[in-house]
């Protein structure tokens, strides 16, 4: 067969070039993938290096600029300072993604724990920390994090953290789960019976094989964490004003809808095209990537 080939004139594969191949399709065929983790990729830029985007300052307004639309000079035009609004959306990147960083890495971690310890542990133990999730998932994400953010008090930070604290019982509930069915694998038997230590059959076996489901929920949630940090700071729990939050911005032009749409529309709009993007890279990570 090979041989016919190559009498033929078709190039044949090498195996080092195959998966190559594969993967350089498996993009081609995902356009919306590929722009998705263009939009990530410039989001995570601007939060670290704003001054890539935008050159001017987001806090200084020209009083001669008040309320112009969205133009060459100005992208997304001015505010009632005559603040260059492009340059606020980039910079709050910044503090929404900080935000929204620390939250996925407060749910990731305790939730992680909590399932961890009550998979691994059973007995009691599990009764009582499941019984909490379960509470914890009786009551709607968003109000618990306005009575953790009230409790906590007014910050970015704080908000992050409640919106976290707010997401446990999810990532609680999926690690559990993994635990359970990895605990009951062959791997793991054969490791008890030779005498291996628990925190060694722990580390070494039950979770490396029972994170990937948890870090792919962790990118799902990244999408919903934005819409509840942005939330909360449109509710006026966020950084205090001037700080160009997202969620701010979208507060701070509601007010002036009649004259002014691009206020509140154009920043919505960089938070929408941030979750879905986040959404569909975790879309294709959970099932997509698995598959091919």
């Amino acid at each position: 067969m090979s041989q016919t080939l190559i009498e033929l004139g078709i190039p044949l594969e090498t195996p080092a070039e195959a998966p190559d191949r594969r993967n350089w399709l498996f993009f081609v065929r995902r356009p919306g993938l590929v722009v998705s983790i263009l939009v990530v990729i410039a989001v995570v830029l601007a939060s670290f290096w704003p001054g890539l985007f935008a050159a001017q300052d987001p806090l200084k307004g020209v009083p001669k600029n008040l309320f112009q639309a969205p133009s060459a000079a100005h992208w997304f035009g001015t505010d009632e300072l005559g603040r260059d609004l492009f340059s606020r959306v980039v910079h709050g990147a910044q503090l929404s993604l900080k935000a929204t960083l620390i939250a996925v890495a407060v749910a990731f971690v305790v939730g992680g724990l909590v399932g961890l310890l009550a998979g691994f542990v059973g007995g009691w133990v599990e009764d009582v920390l499941m019984r909490i999730v379960d509470v914890l998932l009786s009551i709607p994400a968003l109000f618990l994090s306005l009575a953790l953010v009230t409790a906590l008090g007014y910050g970015t930070v704080k908000v992050a953290v409640a919106v976290g604290l707010a997401s446990v019982a999810e990532f609680a509930r999926v690690m559990r789960a993994e635990v359970l069915r990895v605990r009951q694998a062959v791997y793991v038997e054969a490791a008890r019976s030779c005498g291996a230590r628990w925190y060694s059959v722990l580390g070494r076996h039950v979770l490396p094989n029972a994170i990937g489901p948890v870090m792919v929920l962790a990118t799902l949630t990244f999408g919903t964490a934005i819409l509840a940090v942005s939330s909360l700071s449109f509710l006026g729990y966020g950084a205090p004003p001037p700080a160009p939050e997202w969620g701010t911005l979208i507060s701070g032009g509601r007010n002036y809808l009649a004259n002014a749409w691009w206020l509140t529309a154009l920043p919505g709009l960089t938070i929408a095209a941030t979750v879905l993007s986040t959404n569909r890279i975790a879309r294709a990570l959970d099932g997509e990537w698995g598959r091919r």
